[in-house]
């Protein structure tokens, strides 16, 4: 049962560096949040304790979402709501788009942030899954500087990321080649988390609608999302063809996976998840793959 959260210092600083500086000195009693969704749940059912958080909501400018430099730049503190109902990412990436609208409850998707998200690494979660399959590139201040970690860098583990003590997420940069591919995003959800997600994005010929190259990931089983180079190859070729081979590129997908028997299933019942889920996302997206239909959003819309 949840029980009182136990008192705790809140810092509200104005810079990303004053952030920084205050969660060295805080040591391991020190945590950064925004939303605090997923966070202030897991300290009031007593799983984490922090004697001071840092409160990132008061440095501004975190929030934007634009498109500059040849790709979409989302910031960390930019919430689900936000994304969902943003034109540029509805316009750019519908995947990403339908995929906030139904992030877990109203609530969160209100206060919830998409760098929290990421940040947290929770495993039955929806956004890096999706993300992994856009070439996402995360940029990240510290101590050091600001440097730029490939996402399929950055969750290491449950509730484990690769981040080094002080940094912080500043962006999340999607280049504008990987919107232009069409995407998908499904997931099978129990209560309201995904026990499965699963992203597939296709690289489409304009001219002849065949698939010149695959990208597909899986999460939610796993202690991260996982990509698998062989499932993706077997994906690619002409419509009819690729999707003959959907089979063996959901079998190499879940081996992958390293699928475990849990709670939520067994992993022969997740493996044929997987299947599933793979063959609805594969036959929406070769559907609109006719050459007339071929747009720059991800979609097929011009």
């Amino acid at each position: 049962m949840p029980t009182p959260l136990p008192p705790f210092t809140i810092d509200q600083p104005t810079t990303l560096a004053d952030a920084s500086r205050l969660l060295l000195a805080g040591d391991d009693e020190s945590r950064s949040y925004a939303g605090g969704t997923e966070l202030l749940l897991v300290m009031k059912h007593g799983g984490l304790r922090y004697d001071r958080l840092v409160d990132l909501k008061t440095i501004p400018g975190l929030d934007t979402v634009e498109e500059r430099d040849g790709a979409i730049w989302i910031g960390a503190l930019a919430t689900h709501r936000a994304l969902e109902r943003s034109p540029l990412i509805g316009s750019r990436l519908p995947a990403l788009a339908e995929l906030e609208r139904k992030v877990a409850n109203p609530r969160v998707r209100a206060t919830g942030t998409i760098g929290g998200n990421l940040c947290f690494a929770e495993p039955h979660s929806d956004p890096a899954t999706l993300l992994l399959c856009l070439d996402s590139r995360l940029h990240v201040v510290g101590p050091d500087g600001e440097r730029t970690v490939p996402i399929e860098e950055l969750i290491v583990g449950p509730y484990e990321t690769s981040l080094g003590d002080g940094e912080l997420l500043r962006a999340i940069e999607i280049p504008l080649a990987a919107c232009a591919w069409r995407a998908e995003y499904r997931k099978l959800q129990v209560r309201e988390r995904p026990m499965l997600g699963l992203a597939l994005a296709l690289d489409v010929d304009p001219a002849g609608g065949s698939i010149r190259s695959a990208k597909v990931a899986v999460g939610s089983v796993s202690p991260s999302p996982r990509r698998a180079p062989e499932a993706e190859a077997l994906l690619v070729g002409s419509p009819s063809e690729a999707g003959g081979r959907v089979p063996e590129a959901a079998a190499a997908l879940a081996d992958a996976a390293e699928l475990l028997d849990d709670l939520d299933g067994s992993a022969e019942y997740k493996r044929h998840l997987i299947g599933v889920l793979l063959r609805q996302a594969f036959e929406r997206l070769s559907a609109s793959a006719a050459p007339s239909e071929t747009g720059r959003n991800g979609r097929g819309a011009p």
